[in-house]
This record gives structure tokens, sequence and C-alpha cells, in this order.
């Protein structure tokens, strides 16, 4: 089984998939000794921390909120003695940003990648029946080797100090849940799908793996728990007569049931939801089902109080029904793919996603989203030395997210970067290999893009070519010509957007980013800069330039909530240009959006 190729950790006939989640013991390694002073085997002291979570705000020192380097986790766990024989693994939601695993004081795994799952196998390690003691070295800092982009600094007390090139808060740690799986030996890897549409029936064609040989057989079981189509064979397709179609924001989940056997001896069985739709552009055009779709929405951050960007099953829940209240449809996984969760809710609820690789910092700069949004570019960023390693992590993070969330039928798209430096020559060549590897790993061959800042603009990006959607992140009004200057701000505006005009490129354009910063408790007449009524202006103004052009075909404001960032000059305590609080309550953005969210057809120029 793939190290990072998981499906969704589910408990059948055949397997078992048991939470590891809670309080575990933790500790900082401040001196940089646990792995000369053997913490593998046991770490000092006897504080304990929630699983899954940041572990940044949970304490009162600055110290420890900024930490740069190893934390460790441990928890010890009795592994039933009824798993002996089968395939166990230890399964990581995610590990910010990189980790090792060890298990009874021996290494069993790691992985590099602070976003997405992978798996450790501790099969043959493992006592069975007994208690084992799990311990995980986890590390948290920035390199320009590996995504997202940063740097690592020492200050002059000897503590480490994290760089972001990135414009939201390094948090870190077990982010996410942790699974002990047991697999039989014989069992189903992974499975690939797609769809076609024909009339009132769609065909259902899939691709099963498996490690060892077996029968497979597919049913495919309707809401009503009738089945509505069956096959056989490790390739094939299922003809659905009827079918029900998942729509935007009317989603309609079958389940997919698949079982290997031999001999009619059951060896493993998986379900899982999925939905029928398919996807594609057709030149302006983004196409659910062949019907033409605007996306409206939001850029989103996996950002709360306390747990930072630890997964909240709660926080989850009030950002749909928020999504829903407002009259969106869509968001942006920016700037990492989010926990496995969101993404299943999403196919409840029938919201589109732009899924998005951490690819984010490839600018360097400290104040990316200043330099960013003002047009500075950053030359020759993907010509350094380290450039390999870091388009060799890259192509992992692309491989890993498609491996894990491509039979989302939430995931419409991949956005490969974001706001990465592409005035450069250097930059074609690696941009091209991350566009070939994603094209080549989606057996859907959803539409791949990348969201450009200013500075890649109609007469400069060397890249926009690739794109099969254009994805524009603009802040005219905020970071370009702000306050009074807003009447110059929209005319700046339109003549970039005239320039993308004479392009004809004949492709949809996203705004994946716009709108600016208000204090909730803001409030000026007239209007200044951070107040709630000048977010309001920024927002009107930047909507009629929406409306004015017909390839435009999406808006996703910047962003959903106030999030937590570095601090600094530019920062008060966060980036407060969400449309609701940290807290989740709405701004006053939040009511003009609702206002023309909700009078703006599905098909909006479509």
């Amino acid at each position: 089984m793939p190290a990072y190729s998981m499906l969704y950790p589910a408990n059948t006939k055949t397997r078992t998939a048991i939470s590891l989640d809670g309080m575990w013991k933790f500790a900082i390694d401040w001196n940089e000794e646990g792995e000369s002073s053997g913490w593998a085997s046991g770490i000092p002291g006897s504080d304990t921390i929630p699983v899954p979570a940041s572990f940044q705000d949970f304490y009162t020192d600055k110290d420890t909120r900024e930490f740069t380097g190893d934390v460790w986790y441990e928890d010890d766990i009795t592994i039933p003695g009824w798993m002996e024989g089968q395939d166990v693994f230890l399964r990581f939601s995610a590990a910010t940003h990189r980790a090792t695993v060890y298990i009874n004081g021996e290494k069993a795994g790691e992985h590099e990648g602070g976003f997405l799952p992978f798996l450790v196998d501790i099969t043959d390690k493992a006592r069975y029946g007994e208690e084992n003691r799990i311990t995980v070295k986890v590390n948290n800092e920035l390199t320009e080797t590996n995504i997202p982009c940063g740097r690592t600094i020492r200050l002059r007390n000897g503590r480490k100090m994290s760089k972001p090139y990135f414009d939201f808060y390094n948090y870190s740690g077990l982010q996410r849940s942790v699974h002990l799986l047991s697999i039989p030996p014989r069992s189903i890897e992974d499975i690939d799908l797609r769809y076609e549409i024909s009339g009132n029936d769609a065909s259902v064609l899939y691709s099963v793996r498996t490690k060892g040989d077996g029968d497979i057989r597919l049913t495919l079981i309707d809401a009503d728990g009738d089945t509505a189509a069956e096959a056989e064979g490790k390739d094939g397709t299922m003809i659905v007569r009827d079918a029900h179609l998942w729509q935007v924001r009317n989603a309609y989940l079958y389940t997919l049931r698949i079982t290997l056997s031999e001999d009619g001896k059951l060896l493993d069985t998986y379900e899982m939801p999925i939905g029928i739709r398919t996807v594609r552009i057709e030149g302006e055009d983004i196409l659910i089902n062949g019907s033409p779709v605007y996306l409206k929405g939001f850029g989103k951050h996996e950002d709360s109080d306390i747990v930072g960007r630890g997964f909240s099953i709660g926080v989850m829940k009030r950002d749909f029904e928020l999504m829903k209240w407002i009259g969106a449809n869509s968001f942006r996984t920016s700037h990492y793919p989010y926990d496995e969760e969101i993404y299943r809710m999403a196919d409840r609820e029938g919201f589109l996603i732009i899924d998005e690789v951490p690819a984010v910092g490839l600018f360097e700069s400290l104040v990316n989203f200043l330099d960013a949004g003002t047009g500075k570019g950053a030359s020759s960023f993907f010509a350094k030395e380290t450039t390999p390693l870091l388009l060799k992590a890259h192509i992992n993070a692309v491989d890993e997210m498609i491996a894990r969330d491509k039979n989302h039928p939430s995931v419409i798209a991949w956005s490969l970067l974001n706001e990465p430096e592409s005035k450069d020559e250097h930059s074609v060549p690696y941009f091209t290999k991350v566009f070939n590897a994603a094209r080549r790993l989606d057996p859907e061959k959803r539409p791949c893009t990348f969201a450009m800042e200013v500075s890649s603009g109609p007469d400069t990006c060397r890249c926009y070519h690739l794109c099969d959607f254009i994805e524009l992140n603009r802040y005219y009004g905020w970071y370009i010509k702000g306050g009074y200057e807003i009447s110059d701000a929209e005319d700046a505006f339109r003549e970039e957007m005239e320039r993308w005009k004479e392009r004809k490129l004949d492709k949809p354009f996203i705004f994946t980013e716009y709108g600016g910063d208000t204090l909730s408790s803001e409030h000026k007449l007239p209007s200044v800069m951070w107040s709630q009524e000048y977010q309001d202006e920024v927002l009107e103004m930047q909507h009629r330039i929406f409306d004015s052009y017909g390839f435009v075909k999406g808006e996703q404001i910047w962003n959903f909530a106030d999030f937590q960032t570095t601090e600094g000059l530019m920062r008060v305590n966060g980036n407060k240009k969400g449309v609701f609080t940290r807290q989740r309550q709405p701004k006053d953005a939040a009511f003009l959006l609702k206002k023309r969210w909700e009078s703006l057809p599905l098909d909006y120029k479509g």
C-alpha cells in the first residue's frame, strides 16, 4: 500500500479504524536533545495536549507560542491481539510540517509535508495484545525546499524563529486525527472514478487497485438503499439508469460498495459515498453536468480560536451554515488541502471546491502579502540551486493531494500554486512540470490553474497559458490606491481587465482573492480605510468590475473569516479581511454579499 494513498479510515466487516484522538503526552525540545537523549522511547515531563490541535495557542508564554523546532508527542495504546495477522498501520491525517514516528522506541516511518495524510506500517513492530508506546517527533521549521516556503533564522538568544513567505500563522503539530488501522493482508487499496452522462443515464468508469489477487465486485446503492448498478472486475463501467446527479447546492450521494473475495470467501470490503457529476471548461464557461455555473464564495483558512489550525468539527459545522446563509456555493482551500471531513461535508452540502496544494510562498518576501499585492516582483525564485528539491516536494504534494481527494464530487479543480513568482523565464519549466504531473495523476482530468497576484499580469506573466481557467488575486482599493484614491483604483483595475480582454484567451476568470481589511468594531462616516463602511465601498467597486466582463465567472472573496498571522506592523493580531470575525460573527460586508449572491443565478453570465 502506498505510504500516502489512503481510503478514508472506515470500519467495515473486514477492516477496523480506531481513533487515537485525545490527550497525548507532549514535550518541547528546547535544547535540541530529544534524539540523543532517547526521547523516542519516552519523552520527559508530564505535560499533555489535545490531538488534533495546533500546540501554539494553549500556552501563556511567548517562547512556547513562537517555538520553532522539534516538538514530541507520546501515547500508550493497546493493540488488540486479534489484529495479529492483519496489516496494521498508524494513519496520521496530517503532521505539520514533517514527522518521524516511533513504536516502542523503534523508528517506524517518517513523512514531510504538513497538510496531507500518511501511513506508517507497524505490522511487524507492534506487540499484539499488549501496550505499545507511540512517539512522534514533529518539526515545524520552514525552508525553501518544502512547501509552504519560508526560512528559519536563529535569534541572538539561541532560539529559532520561523520567517514565512506567506501571510498566515505557522501553526503546527498533530493538527488532524490519528487512527490505528487494521486491514486484511489481501485488500482493496484504491479506486479511480470517472463519469459520463448520456440523457437520463450515467456511466461510472472505475479502476480498482488491490494488494493481492481476488475477485472484485462493485455495487452502487442509491439513497433509498436500493441497488442502482453492479459490475465485476478490477476495471470496467457501471451503467446507472435514471441517474440522480450531484448538483451544486443540491447534492445526491450514492454509496459505492467494493468487495474483494476468493472462491466465495470475503477478503475485504469497503464503502464510500460518491456523487455522479461531470466537470469541464468550455470556452469561457465552467460546466457542471453540462450546465454553466458562476462561483460565489470564499478563500478560507483552517483557523479558529485556541486550537489554531487544528480540525474542529464544531467550527466546520458553523462555517458551512454561514456559507449557506450568505448564498455561497464554493470555496478554495487556500493555501493547503483541508481536513478530509471538510470535503465530505462539501460533498453532502453540494459545495464546489478548488483544491489547493500548499505551494504558497514561492515568492521570496517576508511581507509577501504586501509585495505581491503591490506588484513587486521577486525575480529568479526558481533559478536557485535548491529548486530541484523544491520541485520534488511540490510534485509529491500534488500527488498526495490528488490521491486523497480525487473521488470527491465537490472537488472541481486543482490550484497548483498561490501567488508565485511567474515573470522570470525559470518559472516556465518549473510550472510546466507541476501542471503535467497534476494532469497525469488525476483520473478525472479536472481543470488546473494557479492563483496570480498583480505582478502576474497579462503583459508580464509567463505561465498563465498553462491554466485551464485564470485565478486572479487583486486588491485594487486596498494595497493598490486605497482610501480616497479608490476612484483611481477602479480605473486601474478596469485598465488591467481591458488588457486581459485584449488577450482573447477564451477562458473563464475567477477572482480567488479580493477585498480589504476591516475591524469589526470600526465605523466611520465618512469612511476611512479599516472601517466597515470602507470595506463595503471596496467590495461594491470590485463587484462593478466583475459585472463588466462576461468572462469573469466567479468571485471568492478573501477571506471567509479573520485569521491569525505572524505579528507585524501591517497586522492587528491577524488578518482582518474576514467577512466574518474569527469567532464566526458577521461584519457589515456579510449582509452586502448575502444580498448580492442571493440575487445572482447559478448560471449568471452563462
